[in-house]
């Protein structure tokens, strides 16, 4: 019971997690380094994470400095900025690419606001989900009943705690897109 328990616990950290990160995507007008986890730049014909190729810096609030290791690859690590769909312009300089992060108006948090929502809302699904499937596995299970009616009882506690590190976790993202 208590393995069931643990891999049930574990399944909900990951989500959590997975939350975490992708509330790292979320452009709240504030330089982050973490914006830049998914660009993939073409290096020598393989995609290649950006973070891998240059380093990242955050000297002010609003703005970003990419200093790349190899300075062939400027004009690349530039032309992945663009096409990333991040919405951000970057300027090259020959030596490093800088990129000014510009304030969001009140209609850009608004939708950001709802991205956030949505994100939270598919990690509370997924955290219900491993519910259904760890109480189908007590029930499945070789317990008695009494086991089955407790173990029942763990996970949904299990399922409140999450459930309500994820609402505290929409707080603070929405706490940080709505501040001017």
């Amino acid at each position: 019971m208590q393995e069931v328990k643990a891999k049930a616990e574990e399944r909900m950290k990951k989500s959590l997690g997975a939350l975490g990160d992708d509330f790292n995507l979320l452009r709240t007008g504030r330089a982050s380094a973490a914006l830049f986890d998914k660009v993939r730049v073409e290096y020598y014909g393989t995609p290649t994470p950006l973070n891998q190729l240059a380093n990242i810096s955050i000297p002010e609030a609003r703005l970003i400095v990419i200093q790349p290791f190899d300075r062939s690859s400027i004009g690349d690590i530039e032309k992945a900025i663009l096409s990333s769909e991040l919405g951000l312009n970057p300027s090259n300089d020959g030596k490093v690419i800088r990129i000014s992060i510009p304030p969001l108006n009140e209609e850009r948090r608004k939708e950001l606001v709802k991205q956030a929502k949505s994100l939270s809302e598919n990690a509370r699904v997924s955290v219900r989900n491993i519910r259904r499937d760890t109480n189908d596995q007590i029930k499945n299970g070789d317990f008695t009943e009494d086991e089955q009616k407790k173990g029942a009882d763990d996970v949904q506690k299990l399922t409140d705690k999450y459930v309500d590190k994820i609402g505290e976790a929409l707080k603070a993202k929405e706490k940080e897109i709505m501040e001017v």
